[in-house]
C-alpha cells in the first residue's frame, strides 16, 4: 500500500504561482511513477504531469495545456513529489490529485494509477 497526502493548494490571482506537494508513505517511493491529475467541477479527472525515475535520472511529461508553465519534480529521499505551477490561469482551477503507479508507459492514463491522494483545491481568480 502507498498513502499519498497532498498540500499547497489555495486561492491565487491569475498570473500567480503555487507549489503543490505530495508526501508518500508505505512502499518504496522511488520505484513508482508519480502523477498529478486535476478535476474541475462537472468535468473528468485529467492528466497534468508525471515524473518517473530510471536510476538517478528523472523523466517528466506534461499535458499540452500546462507545458511551459508547470514543472514536476521529486525528492526520493523525502518521498515527496512537487508540482510548481506558474502563470496560473482561471482555467487551472480544479482539485489537484497526486497518484502513483507501477506502470512504465502510457502514464497519462488515469486508469493505470493504483494509489491516489485526497486532493487539494486550487482556485485561480481572474
Amino acid at each position: 500500500q502507498v498513502q499519498l497526502v497532498e498540500s499547497g493548494g489555495g486561492l491565487v490571482q491569475a498570473g500567480g504561482s503555487l507549489r503543490l506537494s505530495c508526501v508518500a508513505s508505505g512502499r518504496t517511493f522511488s520505484g513508482y511513477a508519480m502523477g498529478w491529475f486535476r478535476q474541475a467541477p462537472g468535468k473528468e479527472r485529467d492528466f497534468v504531469a508525471v515524473i518517473w525515475s530510471r536510476g538517478s535520472t528523472h523523466y517528466a511529461d506534461y499535458a499540452n495545456s500546462v507545458k511551459g508553465r508547470f514543472s514536476i519534480s521529486r525528492d526520493n529521499a523525502k518521498n515527496t513529489v512537487y508540482l510548481q505551477m506558474n502563470s496560473l490561469k482561471p482555467e487551472d482551477t480544479a482539485v489537484y490529485y497526486c497518484a502513483a503507479t507501477n506502470y512504465v508507459s502510457e502514464l497519462n492514463r488515469r486508469a493505470l494509477y493504483d494509489y491516489w491522494g485526497q486532493g487539494t483545491q486550487v482556485t485561480v481568480s481572474s
